[in-house]
């Protein structure tokens, strides 16, 4: 009889147990008094992974991008970052801002946020990485160039949606001395943009040009190639003042002849895949003086055109190598 009553009060009292809520079955195991040397062994160490690829960072970057700005952005109070005179209502920032739903913002939808709000002023380092004075603004969704801090030295603001380089983009920029606008869909460029005293590398490849504006005299390699550049595009005498340009790479155009005078100072000269046919002979070599040698430009490319370089050997004997391209 006492067996069968200790097992139906054992029937009831399980059951109860088995009901009581983990948070509460946590409080009374934090109530039970542990060794300290027990309780340390009892951690749970498995899933700890020193390893920093298991742990996701794609929004580390846009959360301490500012910790790079340096002192080119001027100090701006948290409230004037977004200006209560925007378009965008109070209700789509906040939701756009910080969602309360599970999903993450993507980095794209981020870049597309601050870059409207650049477009109205504010400092270009939100959406841009600012490193000393270089400023990185590549694959953005540019669709022009954002106000940049005086200081900066080298912009590279490659594989944007940018279509047109007006004057005043640059205006003020008296250091800046690479510009690196690759991959974008440029096709005009204001005629000043680039007069800048300082500026030493303009880099525009794989753009839609279909011609160049005037360049400063203090350039020292332009790469204009993969566009639309035609012959007419070219103004005359354009490289003439160029006496520091070293590197002219204008391959993959719709050129129609080698863009003459080329300065003196000229080591390599890209024309390959265009439309050449033919080489006058003073293109390269003075024709007055046959013991001029020019040093410098070693590397001369032409493959790729239309042309049989061995119909011109005088245009050539005043070079130290021959141009690459086809002799048949």
């Amino acid at each position: 009889m006492r067996i069968s009553a200790l097992l139906g009060l054992m029937a009831l009292i399980i059951p109860k147990i088995e009901a009581i809520p983990p948070w509460m079955d946590a409080t009374v195991k934090q109530e039970q008094p542990q060794d300290e040397g027990m309780a340390y062994n009892s951690l749970e160490l498995g899933s700890y992974d020193p390893n920093l690829d298991n742990y996701d960072l794609n929004n580390y970057e846009v959360q301490t991008i500012k910790s790079d700005y340096g002192d080119l952005t001027p100090k701006t109070k948290v409230g004037t970052l977004v200006p209560s005179t925007t378009s965008v209502s109070t209700k789509t920032e906040m939701t756009t801002m910080a969602p309360r739903t599970s999903t993450a913002i993507t980095t794209p939808s981020i870049y597309k946020l601050i870059s409207s709000l650049t477009a109205q002023g504010l400092p270009t380092c939100l959406i841009c990485v600012c490193l000393g004075t270089s400023v990185y603004c590549d694959d953005t969704d540019l669709e022009r160039i954002p106000p940049l801090p005086r200081e900066t030295t080298y912009l590279y603001a490659r594989f944007n949606h940018i279509r047109q380089i007006q004057t005043g983009d640059f205006k003020g920029l008296r250091k800046l001395k690479r510009i690196d606008l690759s991959g974008n869909s440029i096709s005009t460029i204001e005629d000043d943009a680039f007069l800048l005293p300082d500026l030493q590398e303009l880099i525009i490849p794989e753009n839609k040009l279909v011609s160049l504006p005037r360049l400063p005299v203090s350039l020292m390699r332009l790469d204009a190639q993969l566009n639309n550049l035609q012959s007419s595009g070219i103004l005359p005498e354009n490289f003439r003042e160029l006496r520091k340009l070293q590197f002219l790479y204008l391959s993959d155009n719709k050129l129609d002849y080698i863009p003459v005078p080329l300065p003196s100072s000229l080591r390599s000269l890209h024309l390959q895949n265009n439309h050449i046919q033919t080489i006058p002979e003073d293109t390269f070599c003075d024709t007055q003086d046959h013991k001029h040698i020019r040093r410098a430009l070693e590397d001369i490319r032409l493959d790729g055109n239309p042309i049989n370089l061995s119909l011109f050997p005088n245009a050539y004997f005043c070079l130290p190598r021959l141009p690459i391209g086809s002799y048949n």
